[in-house]
């Protein structure tokens, strides 16, 4: 296990080539394995250069939030204000559209610490809840989003490079705690 000195704060511009690198590492890590290399790669392309992470890094309707350890970017959650799926039924919610944590930091607490900053981020805005969609073949991560409160509520289509994937959308509503 790591030690647990680390910091959480908010992506600066900066950050850009660093969350990049960290994006697309943490997306093969996951997901590299189960899925064709030409769709990682045709994703990876699209979803993680350091011009992408930077123009995602100042939208007004997101919020990055990156954890480092010595320096390093080591984990991020992207936060996004905007519609939701029909099958969320609190509004406003905020959405989790990215969660990553580096591999060597799993079970170390980061993961659970960076979703209560996000909570604590989207009660602060007036979210009536927290939505986001998972892989329906990431069992790791439906355990982990049921443990913290989230509960599946529809599914929605997710494209990894030319592959139509599922999406299970999960929601937590902000009023209560997590389990």
């Amino acid at each position: 296990m790591i030690a647990v000195s680390r910091t959480i704060r908010v992506a600066r511009e900066g950050d850009a080539a660093a969350l990049s690198a960290l994006a697309e590492r943490t997306f093969r890590d996951a997901f590299g394995a189960s899925n064709r290399a030409a769709d990682m790669d045709l994703h990876c392309a699209r979803s993680y250069s350091p011009e992408r992470q930077a123009a995602e890094i100042v939208d007004p309707l997101g919020t990055t939030v990156v954890a480092e350890h010595d320096g390093a970017l080591v984990a991020y959650v992207q936060l996004h204000r905007g519609r939701s799926p029909g099958c969320v039924p609190h509004a406003p919610a905020v959405e989790i559209r990215r969660f990553y944590v580096l591999q060597a930091w799993h079970g170390a607490g980061l993961a659970r610490e960076l979703m209560e900053d996000s909570v604590a981020r989207a009660g602060a805005e007036g979210a009536a809840a927290l939505w986001l969609g998972v892989w329906e073949h990431n069992p790791r991560a439906i355990h982990f989003y049921e443990k913290q409160g989230f509960t599946t509520v529809g599914e929605q289509a997710f494209v990894l490079g030319s592959d139509p994937q599922r999406d299970l959308v999960m929601v937590r509503p902000l009023a209560g705690p997590a389990r």
